[in-house]
């Protein structure tokens, strides 16, 4: 039932848009960069496999071509964890609010690029979309405080879009052939070997470090805006579609900005809200504009983060 999908889509957006809230209160916690990334993957992926065994998907495993489960790992390892750890990175140093919409601005680079490298057409729609999201852009970035926004932390929030806009990119191929709940294991898999192998080398690894309270933050990263809103999203998708889920996920940032301004009292000034509304705007036009028809298992979006992303056949990062 429809009803069903956009409920399904909005609790998604929920989730990933909670991520951000959730990491700030696991570092007041005690909680590292590299122990929250090294545990949220890891128990992502443990989570992940669990569902893949229940759901019969494991016996799938050995007849998929060697080629894709490496390219799997290899983008876990590589794309998403260097996308999860510039937004953690990022984090640290900005408000979850301000970093949510930094963050989605790679809808609109996913497009650009898309017509760049000739997936898509660069049409008018998609110079609309472009020019919005410059504008809002601006207005976010340049409607901060002084002193509210850190250079670095806003260079890191940008990358993180920029990574996962090329991650969305490079995994299409892989995600069209794969179940999308099994792509998710290997993907979580990859990063959390790198994550914690990152961990370990830099010292930032430090489990002994957190709270009681902190590791609770960090279970709620790995269930709630990791696996459950992927899960979630992939419910929603096979009921509405991707043109429909798509729109839905723009409630991600939404929720972000409501809960830091509950939880931590974060604001936005009037420029940066008016710049929010031309982010999001930029987004929804970009999904209204793919009439595209409900998915076959194959449609997947990306999973994260932060995280839809339809691009032809894209696919759903862990």
């Amino acid at each position: 039932m429809p009803a069903f999908g956009i409920a399904f889509c909005l609790l998604s957006a929920a989730g990933f848009g909670a991520m951000g809230i959730f990491g700030k209160l696991a570092y007041d916690e005690g909680a590292t960069v590299g122990t929250l990334l090294s545990v949220r993957f890891a128990w992502a992926a443990l989570l992940f496999w669990v569902i893949v065994a229940l759901t019969g998907r494991l016996r799938t495993l050995r007849l998929v071509p060697r080629r894709d489960v490496l390219l799997s790992l290899g983008l876990g390892a590589f794309g998403y964890a260097a996308q999860a750890g510039a937004y953690f990175a990022a984090l640290d140093r900005l408000d979850a609010s301000l970093l949510s919409l930094l963050l989605y601005t790679f809808p609109v680079m996913v497009a650009l690029a898309a017509a760049a490298l000739g997936r898509e057409r660069l049409t008018r729609r998609v110079v609309a979309a472009l020019a919005a999201a410059c504008v809002g852009g601006v207005f976010v970035l340049g409607g901060a405080p002084s002193g509210a926004l850190d250079p670095l932390g806003t260079a890191l929030g940008l990358t993180a879009a920029i990574v996962y806009s090329a991650y969305i990119l490079t995994s299409s191929g892989v995600s069209a052939r794969l179940d999308p709940l099994l792509l998710s294991a290997l993907v979580a898999t990859g990063a959390a070997f790198t994550l914690t192998v990152a961990g370990v080398l830099t010292g930032d690894l430090q489990p002994g470090a957190v709270s009681l309270g902190g590791y609770g933050w960090l279970a709620a990263i790995a269930v709630v805006s990791t696996v459950g809103a992927i899960t979630l999203f992939f419910a929603g998708l096979g009921r509405v579609g991707p043109t429909t889920a798509s729109i839905v996920s723009t409630f991600e940032p939404v929720t972000a900005i409501g809960l830091a301004a509950a939880v931590f009292g974060e604001s936005l000034s009037v420029a940066q809200l008016g710049g929010a509304g031309l982010v999001l705007s930029a987004v929804m036009v970009l999904g209204v504009g793919r009439r595209a028809p409900a998915p076959a298992i194959s449609d997947l979006p990306v999973l994260e983060p932060g995280e839809i992303r339809h691009v032809k056949r894209a696919s759903a990062p862990a």
